[in-house]
């Protein structure tokens, strides 16, 4: 095996259970390493972090002709990209709105405590399909303003959406593809209309804020508002089930943990923190050099595929003592869970309340559990990376 396979190997489904000591041999054959297709793998912390903050590194596909269409402002350089992140920004977060996501932890409380209703002792749980999955769908749909009678359609559209970005190299993906295409835009044209019927008649709710900014300079237009709120539920919920997922799988690895977890709830913030540092939900990002860049003393031509291995990252020695140990408790704790920059994670705030409020309802019950299975089957992508079922005996 030789350093430039790193990519098809780390993409190998095989690998998905434990991909760290490919991480491992990422960083020890050197900050940048050229790949057999002709892309570059960074894999430490520092040199990481500097492409995430440098304004030579684009996003958008569209410069390799990649995409016909104007994408999502996830995947827009600035300064379109800072346009609409702002006024997408502005009734979900600070300056504008800042107790927007502080005043949904009631509302999250009470959608945890129903789903834990099937968390029955001797029963056996799927932690995705019963708990994690369901959890960030509704609080999206509560937030956007969605009525609770439409709330199963949202998860039939996110059900497809997640199929097709769930790669799998061997398999034909046109139909998975057309599928979720087709519910990208029937939730657009759904929650477009949902809009206008609170034009003029506002709620308590994200799309009434859209629709309803007094300025027209701050407006999004439909396509725009569409696209964000599809955005919304879709990089928020994908994020928050990893997180969740993987949370819970090691915390059931780590015991002592858990039972000090369990002793000191006070710490749950803290530990979210270290579970988004030891099992990211975002393993990679690409990014494509706008010219020439000099990365540790490797040149990366201009329009070259670079993906930066955020987790990778996240265990470097050289910024995290005794990276691979779990350490609820560990301070100077910057990591790379949600990006940095520019780009860096738009719901991760929400993110956070989640992952607590989940966590904090499971402890009691996660004491006594077991895992079915270890490792769990997990999700085809390797970007995403997460289990796609948890299996625990209660």
């Amino acid at each position: 095996m030789t350093a430039d396979t790193l990519l098809a190997r780390i993409t190998d489904y095989a690998n998905r259970p434990n991909p760290y000591a490919l991480y491992a041999e990422l960083r020890e054959a050197g900050p940048v390493v050229r790949q057999a297709d002709g892309s570059y793998l960074v894999g430490t912390y520092h040199e990481i972090a500097a492409l995430l903050h440098d304004p030579r590194m684009s996003v958008d596909p569209r410069i390799r002709g990649e995409a016909t269409h104007k994408p999502p402002f996830l995947r827009l350089d600035d300064p379109e990209h800072h346009r609409l992140r702002t006024l997408a920004m502005r009734p979900f977060g600070p300056p504008h709105s800042p107790g927007r996501v502080d005043a949904m932890r009631g509302e999250i409380a009470r959608i945890t405590e129903e789903l834990m209703e099937v968390f029955q002792p001797g029963r056996q749980v799927d932690v995705v399909d019963d708990f994690a999955y369901p959890l960030p769908v509704t609080v999206i749909c509560r937030l956007l303003g969605v009525p609770r009678e439409d709330e199963p359609l949202f998860r039939e559209w996110s059900d497809a959406l997640v199929t097709s970005a769930d790669v799998r190299p061997e398999e034909d993906s046109t139909e998975r593809d057309r599928a979720g295409e087709q519910a990208r835009i029937e939730m657009g044209r759904y929650l477009v209309d949902l809009a206008e019927q609170r034009r003029d008649h506002p709620s308590d709710d994200m799309l009434s804020a859209f629709v309803n900014e007094p300025d027209p300079a701050l407006r999004l237009t439909s396509e725009e508002l569409a696209e964000t709120a599809v955005l919304l539920l879709i990089a928020g919920h994908e994020t928050t089930v990893n997180l969740i997922t993987n949370g819970v799988l090691t915390l059931l690895r780590h015991p002592e943990h858990l039972d000090q977890l369990r002793r000191e709830p006070d710490l749950l913030p803290q530990a979210v923190e270290e579970l988004l540092r030891y099992e990211p939900p975002v393993h990679m990002r690409e990014r494509i050099p706008l010219a020439a860049i000099d990365v540790a003393g490797t040149t990366i031509p201009q329009g070259t595929s670079v993906v930066l291995v955020l987790a990778s990252g996240n265990r470097d020695p050289k910024r995290f003592k005794e990276p691979d140990r779990f350490d609820p408790t560990r301070p100077d704790n910057e990591h790379l869970g949600f990006g940095s920059g520019i780009h860096l994670c738009y719901g991760a705030p929400l993110a956070r309340i989640e992952a607590q409020a989940a966590l904090g309802a499971l402890l009691p019950h996660l004491g006594t559990a077991r895992l079915v299975q270890d490792p769990p089957p997990y999700r085809q992508n390797a970007m995403l990376r997460g289990p796609r079922h948890l299996p625990i005996q209660l």
